[in-house]
């Protein structure tokens, strides 16, 4: 395998496994919709002892240097946004994770508030502006506190952001919430706010990737896979 990076070096000191029973477990585990048992009894049926703890222990520690390494990697996105907000649930209670995509159904980014209102959609969009660039137009639903976070960020602008409130045309990210909450569905809720931020974070990137978000080498076609695994190098 290629040269690892040095922060993916630093976490793999500590984990006695091969990297690619490591990496393997947390592709899947945000790839596609399975529980950590799940993970621990394909591994076995592949002669490989894992608990499904230390799966989810992996998860966590290599998820936040994957993620890094994909923003470096991150295609820009379009400048005509569609954000909105969809619910989690994190120790029994919700909290909302708001997104946007640009018009071709590309993430532009994403961010889990505790609260839902205007702080939260402010920090949202500040952090997606920095990631991103300056949208030119933001389309959002009927929400009071998007709209209040938005006319905020505009009175501070020279040219302010073009604001269109339709929910038909919200339609593309409300359909991009269900592949986030298809997965998110069989961890049963997540047991700490910082966790659950760990893994959205790597189900969006895998999210990313499968969508074609990454960019490669000029005249390479990689896989999915091999993209995700790319990220450790």
């Amino acid at each position: 395998m290629k040269t690892l990076n040095p922060a993916m070096a630093r976490v793999l000191k500590r984990l006695h496994y091969p990297l690619d029973v490591i990496l393997t477990c947390v592709r899947w585990y945000v790839a596609y919709p399975l529980s950590l048992r799940h993970l621990e009894e394909m591994m076995a049926e592949r002669g490989i002892s894992v608990d499904h703890s230390t799966v989810h222990r992996w998860a966590v520690k290599l998820l936040p240097v994957l993620e890094k390494a994909f923003r470096r990697h991150k295609k820009p996105v379009g400048r005509s946004w569609r954000m909105d907000e969809t619910y989690i649930k994190v120790r029994g209670q919700w909290k909302y994770l708001y997104r946007a995509v640009d018009k071709e159904g590309n993430t532009v980014d994403f961010l889990l508030r505790a609260h839902r209102d205007k702080a939260a959609a402010r920090r949202y969009f500040e952090k997606s502006i920095d990631q991103n660039g300056e949208p030119e137009t933001v389309t959002i639903d009927k929400s009071g506190a998007n709209l209040a976070a938005l006319d905020a960020l505009n009175a501070e602008r020279e040219t302010p952001i073009k604001i269109r409130q339709d929910k038909y045309l919200n339609n593309v990210v409300e359909q991009d919430h269900r592949a986030i909450k298809r997965r998110t569905r069989p961890m049963l809720g997540f047991k700490s706010f910082r966790c659950a931020r760990i893994l959205l974070a790597g189900i969006e990137v895998m999210h990313m990737i499968a969508k074609g978000q990454m960019k490669c080498a000029f005249g390479t076609n990689p896989s999915a896979v091999d993209q995700f695994y790319d990220l450790a190098t």
